[in-house]
């Protein structure tokens, strides 16, 4: 990951050039590489880059980058994962020659894709992971644009007359003494167990929701927070585009083969990078396939990384050993405690810049800390169980419900009720007696936690009609 910052800010630029140094040490951590900064001084612009070298590691791909012709300017990011296609069709449309490449890195195809087709129709070909600022030197407007999914983070807001935009909601402090918390974002912190967009824990930042930009003139910086931001890519359009693939009658063999494609090429395409790289190896069908792809596609052995548990309900590390050595990988394990665990809690703060309750960020740290010690980029099976309905929730809900359906609402409400009312822990102590009893193939892992999955389901009222049960 890199770290951006920009401002702007009334005069003098020199205090605007002073916070934005500041902005950067903030966010040293994101980019431990390279630092830049590149200003408008006439304008009150700034724009700050910290970099975590991943593509061309020389001083070409040094950021704020300017565009060719030197109307553009931009701190990117995270990585365009087809750049080296687009750059092909950038060559191709310029064999006359006008167009030169300085660097091997993905930011200069993006500022090259921009001059030639503009920004919407450039964003429309980018796959990847990025969030970046856009500086037009002739229209003298920024733009402000935010990946696909949201992977990676932006955050902008105006205090005391001063745009400030940045990676962490940390680098705000460098440039302003005016963060107050919002309260309502964290009503919705305990509702949701995370802020979701466009809100952040300080009231007057915003998170740049995911698809989209915001595009404005520099006369009109002071409205950024009140601009709806422009989309570029909804869900829904998606769907509608893939409307031809659901009618066509696919065979199970046709429909898997082009899964392998696709998902061949993504891991292919990711694993562009001019440093060392590993992947995260739980042990799970996720991880295991991009480290199976990866291995078609490295030179030498992949290097996997794994954290393990001492205790054992929640311990994967053998199963990721034992797919490390099938696949002969070079691997890596930590072995954590409680203790362990604990001591990293009052470090969450500065790891995440805001609160979210999901426990899965502390073996994450853990684990990426492990990594960072030989690799400096890693490949995950983050988001395959969602996509591929890979939880025990997607197969067993649907049995379950199957029985449940057939007995009285009141009964279940009932049954639910009293399920809910037995603490999980007290589940879990019945499970360590009762499980040892049982065959291999009965045994169930954190029987507290699925005993509570089962109560909220028997209380499910209704069924929709794509075989969901929904809560009444």
């Amino acid at each position: 990951m890199c770290g951006i910052a920009f401002l702007i800010s009334p005069p003098p630029i020199q205090a605007a050039r002073a916070a934005m140094r500041g902005m950067l040490r903030e966010i040293e951590h994101r980019g431990p590489d390279d630092e830049g900064i590149w200003s408008d001084d006439g304008l009150g612009v700034v724009l700050g880059h910290r970099r975590l070298s991943i593509l061309d590691v020389s001083d070409r791909g040094h950021q704020p980058m300017t565009s060719r012709s030197g109307r553009f300017v931009v701190a990117f990011n995270g990585e365009i994962y087809n750049y080296r296609e687009i750059r092909a069709e950038l060559e191709q449309l310029t064999q006359g020659g006008e167009l030169c490449f300085q660097s091997e890195s993905d930011t200069e195809v993006l500022l090259a894709a921009v001059e030639r087709w503009g920004l919407e129709v450039a964003l429309e070909k980018f796959v990847g992971m990025f969030a970046f600022v856009l500086w037009d030197r002739q229209e003298r407007e920024f733009a402000l644009v935010r990946d696909r999914l949201g992977k990676k983070p932006l955050y902008y807001g105006v205090f005391s007359g001063r745009l400030i935009v940045a990676s962490e909601i940390f680098a705000f402090r460098a440039a302003t003494d005016d963060l107050r918390t919002d309260h309502d974002a964290m009503a919705q912190l305990a509702r949701f167990t995370f802020i979701p967009e466009p809100h952040s824990v300080y009231e007057g930042v915003k998170k740049l929701r995911p698809g989209t930009f915001l595009r404005l003139p520099i006369s009109r910086f002071s409205e950024a927070v009140k601009d709806e931001p422009t989309a570029y890519y909804r869900i829904e359009d998606a769907i509608s585009k893939g409307a031809p693939w659901r009618r066509k009658a696919w065979t199970e063999e046709e429909a898997v083969e082009l899964i392998e494609f696709e998902v061949e090429r993504a891991v292919r395409q990711r694993l562009r990078a001019d440093v060392p790289f590993g992947a995260f190896l739980s042990g799970g069908i996720d991880s295991s396939l991009v480290v199976a792809l990866m291995t078609q596609h490295v030179g030498s052995k992949v290097r996997t990384f794994a954290l393990g548990f001492d205790d054992e309900r929640f311990n994967e590390a053998a199963h990721a050993k034992e797919i490390a050595r099938h696949l002969g990988t070079e691997h890596q394990e930590l072995i954590v405690t409680e203790r362990d665990v604990m001591a990293l809690v009052p470090e969450m703060v500065k790891v995440y810049d805001e609160p979210f309750a999901d426990s899965s960020q502390l073996p994450t740290t853990l684990v990426a800390r492990l990594a960072r010690r030989e690799v400096t980029m890693v490949l995950t099976g983050d988001g395959g169980d969602e996509v591929f309905a890979g939880y025990n929730r997607h197969v067993w809900g649907e049995r379950v419900w199957k029985w449940f359906r057939l007995f009285p609402p009141a009964l279940r409400s009932r049954f639910g009720a009293s399920v809910l009312g037995v603490p999980a822990e007290r589940w879990d102590d019945l499970a360590r007696r009762v499980m040892p009893l049982l065959p291999s193939s009965l045994r169930i892992n954190q029987a507290g936690e699925k005993a509570r999955k089962l109560g909220r389901l028997s209380r499910c009222r209704t069924r929709g009609s794509r075989g969901d049960a929904r809560s009444g």
